[in-house]
């Protein structure tokens, strides 16, 4: 944290109205859990940002819709994390930092903008949550995060490696951004995972290329015939004490938890069993996060847009809580 512990004692934190006496949770301004706006606040240990961008996807667009659609999504949660016993808004102050205006046009010239945004949010939160938007934005995310921390150690949730070196030539899409990542020294990959890695993929070549890289790799299957508490043992003895970026695509839930997505692929994991696993890890030094790829023109009954702002807020409630160091 930027300030010391006198300074958090006597500071004022604000969080959301009182949905039974203020205003109720379906009116007033959309933001993030109804959370004030950065400007409100001045400044805030985590800035709750969103990217309105998907012109890196390559099946279903949509996701430059995720940011609202997720807001919207977030307006039933409340202050007390049951699973992690926190109550991130009595702790942290968190402010929505709105959306960053991105060009649709220009893939190159939108990572710069993105970049640039985020940035410059640093100078006002010490941590980000960013809400897109497709899984290209990961990497000028990562860009700003390691010019505040370093090589980070990236822990992936997602159906997909998001390593191939090109698609249709270009560069710089959404299945591309962690070899970049890996290209410009912004991870620490040898202490970086994917988890719940499944469905059809080009070639057998595409682990073998992304094993080089330096990743570690958990799949779905292993996940259902080993379970969470060996998923979470072996991410966490990976990662030690280095500062984590947590990238999640909610393509990493099996479509019936999340359908509103761009690339949805059966066998994935539950909304339950990625909750566990955040759980579990809820105690490692997690600098700053992405949830992504929620397109909600696929969506039903809200249930992508659900599962995304509540993993949002188990993202809060785990960096409300004291890094402390693997020792397994």
């Amino acid at each position: 944290m930027a300030e010391d512990q006198s300074a958090t004692e006597t500071r004022t934190i604000i969080g959301p109205p009182d949905a039974l006496l203020a205003m109720p949770r379906y009116a007033g301004v959309s933001t993030f859990a109804r959370l004030p706006r950065l400007d409100e606040v001045g400044r805030a240990d985590v800035a709750v940002f969103g990217v309105p961008f998907d012109s890196g996807t390559t099946y279903r667009p949509g996701a430059r819709f995720g940011p609202e659609a997720v807001r919207a999504g977030s307006k039933l949660l409340r202050p007390f994390h049951i699973g992690l016993e926190v109550e991130p808004w009595e702790t942290l102050q968190v402010a929505d930092a709105g959306d960053v205006g991105v060009t649709p046009f220009d893939i190159g010239e939108a990572i710069g903008q993105i970049e640039q945004a985020a940035r410059g949010l640093y100078a006002s939160a010490d941590r980000i949550v960013t809400l897109g938007g497709d899984h290209t934005i990961a990497l000028p995310m990562l860009r700003a995060a390691h010019a505040q921390h370093g090589p980070v150690a990236l822990v992936h949730f997602d159906a997909h490696l998001d390593t191939w070196d090109n698609i249709f030539g270009a560069r710089v899409v959404h299945g591309t951004p962690f070899r970049r990542a890996v290209e410009e020294g912004l991870l620490d990959v040898h202490h970086s995972a994917h988890i719940g890695i499944r469905s059809t993929m080009p070639s057998a070549q595409d682990f073998i290329d992304d094993k080089e890289l330096g990743f570690a790799t958990i799949t779905t299957l292993e996940i259902a015939r080993r379970g969470i508490d060996d998923v979470v043992d072996r991410v966490r003895s990976r990662v030690g004490d280095r500062p984590v970026y947590v990238s999640i695509d909610i393509d990493v839930l099996d479509p019936a938890n999340a359908p509103g997505t761009g690339t949805p692929e059966p066998g994935g994991l539950t909304t339950r069993e990625l909750q566990m696993i955040l759980f579990g890890l809820a105690d490692l030094d997690v600098i700053g996060a992405d949830v992504v790829e929620i397109a909600p023109a696929y969506d039903h009954a809200q249930i992508t847009a659900l599962a995304a702002a509540g993993l949002t807020f188990d993202l809060l409630a785990m960096m409300a809580r004291p890094a402390t160091p693997w020792a397994g």
